[in-house]
């Protein structure tokens, strides 16, 4: 009798043949990923039903550009944790696939509304982060700009609200909050490599947030194929060439490692 656990765990090996018959014969992929693919490595999303941040947060009182001009101290307060697991992750094993398409030149970019530099640290080159990062802090009285390589950790040790060396003025993380928009540059870039791309791959993205949620349906318009690895329905399943509702950390690898075989094989 088949466990319930085997159940969830096995790959249909007839979609992950299609799946990677699509990946070898794409002219150019591009990957779009969401909070999935970061949760093997201990980071939370946000919206999930069992654990997502925001069933125990109010975004627009802790993650607001409002909220964080007029206390900026709570925003500090609620972000603390988070910046700490963030710093304390490493990269996973989808994040490690992911590069490794793009160092045989299957993957032309990767599109992430992430925050944590996982993908840069597994080796990925070409990522377009929508949604900023923790990276780089802006004062926003003096608008200087500031690396948090020092800086995050002292602030996690610390929990003091950090400041600009120049002026004092408060340091505002390059993240984007609500309310704020998005980096034009980077998001105009994705755009251009979105509208480029014959497959998008999206990864452990539920397709809920704009303007990320609509990249798929430009390609899709424009002729594209799509395959989506989440372990929730999307709207856009019914569109999609292969779907995979595994843990993402389980099925890119396997995913990489049938293409790079067909590839030996071709």
């Amino acid at each position: 009798m088949t466990s319930r656990r085997t159940m969830k765990t096995r790959l249909d090996r007839q979609q992950l043949q299609r799946a990677a018959r699509l990946l070898r014969e794409a002219r150019e992929t591009v990957a779009l990923t969401g909070a999935g693919i970061s949760t093997p490595s201990g980071i939370p999303d946000f919206r999930s039903s069992d654990s997502g941040l925001w069933r125990r947060y109010d975004p627009m009182k802790v993650a607001s550009l409002t909220a964080f001009r007029y206390d900026p101290q709570a925003f500090y307060a609620w972000i603390r944790p988070m910046a700490k697991t963030i710093l304390d992750a490493a990269p996973n094993a989808a994040h490690y696939a992911l590069a490794t398409l793009e160092e045989h030149g299957l993957l032309a970019g990767i599109i992430t509304q992430n925050i944590d530099d996982l993908h840069r640290r597994a080796g990925s080159r070409r990522v377009y982060e929508i949604h900023g990062h923790l990276r780089t802090a802006t004062c926003i009285r003096c608008f200087q700009q500031e690396a948090t390589e020092k800086l995050l950790p002292e602030f996690i040790e610390s929990g003091e609200v950090p400041r600009c060396p120049k002026c004092g003025g408060v340091l505002k993380p390059d993240v984007v909050l609500f309310g704020e928009q998005l980096p034009y540059q980077v998001v105009a870039e994705a755009e251009a490599l979105i509208a480029r791309s014959d497959l998008v791959l999206v990864v452990g993205s539920s397709l809920e947030v704009t303007p990320a949620a609509l990249f798929p349906v430009t390609a899709l318009n424009a002729g594209a194929q799509l395959i989506i690895i989440n372990r929730d329905p999307t709207y856009l399943d019914e569109r999609a060439a292969a779907i995979f509702r595994q843990d993402v950390a389980l099925v890119l690898p396997k995913l990489v490692e049938e293409v790079l075989r067909g590839q030996e094989e071709g």
